[in-house]
């Protein structure tokens, strides 16, 4: 059973050759995650046009029976935006995979920072918040409301508590390609917080 993709354009129309496009490229990477049921695909264009060499953006949030697996990609064309987001999706299934096969003892386990390592790009340190990017403006104009510049709160997210330990949501920051992320530590059973530092360091915040 092959899964859903679901492409929907913010500020442009998607042809139905794209659509079919993308669906035979995310078919591809079904092999990693067969519980993989939906693919939610959203096309972006820019209008800032300091970002004319990158000013299609392709996101892809890939959703199945584990964690959620994220990434996003710009490009001067929404074809080169695919290529570079699937690229970058594939590798982030793959890790997913690996890791699969670490728990079920096949291998030795590695470390957080090592099984990540080969996630972490330039486009990471560009993000705002730990829930969305830097291009985020740009939706928010696409939905009607007008940007107002820096300092203002321009986007509220709602996540399930899910009590987790703090190796788990290390793991799950890195698939969705955030610089943090928020979740219930279970051992301590308080809010934390876990971040990306330098090089391939993290932090960790827990309240008191």
């Amino acid at each position: 059973m092959r899964a859903d993709v679901v492409v929907k354009g913010r500020n442009v129309e998607v042809p139905d050759h794209f659509r079919i496009h993308v669906a035979d490229k995310l078919s591809r990477l079904e092999r990693f995650d067969p519980s993989i049921f939906l693919f939610d695909v959203e096309l972006f264009h820019e209008r800032n046009r300091r970002q004319r060499k990158s000013c299609q953006r392709v996101e892809i949030t890939a959703r199945g029976k584990g964690p959620v697996v994220r990434a996003e990609a710009c490009a001067d064309s929404f074809y080169g935006a695919l290529e570079g987001v699937v690229a970058k999706l594939e590798s982030r299934l793959r890790k997913m995979k690996d890791r699969r096969r670490v728990h079920h003892g096949e291998k030795t386990p590695i470390s957080v920072a090592e099984a990540t390592a080969g996630l972490i790009d330039d486009s990471l340190f560009a993000s705002v918040n730990g829930n969305g990017s830097a291009h985020d403006h740009a939706a928010d104009a696409a939905d009607g409301q007008e940007y107002e510049g820096p300092g203002h709160i321009v986007r509220v997210k709602t996540h399930s508590a899910i009590p987790m330990s703090v190796d788990d949501a290390l793991y799950q920051m890195e698939l969705v390609g955030h610089d943090f992320f928020m979740f219930q530590d279970k051992e301590t059973d308080r809010p934390s917080v876990v971040y990306r530092r330098h090089a391939f360091d993290y932090g960790l915040i827990r309240l008191a």
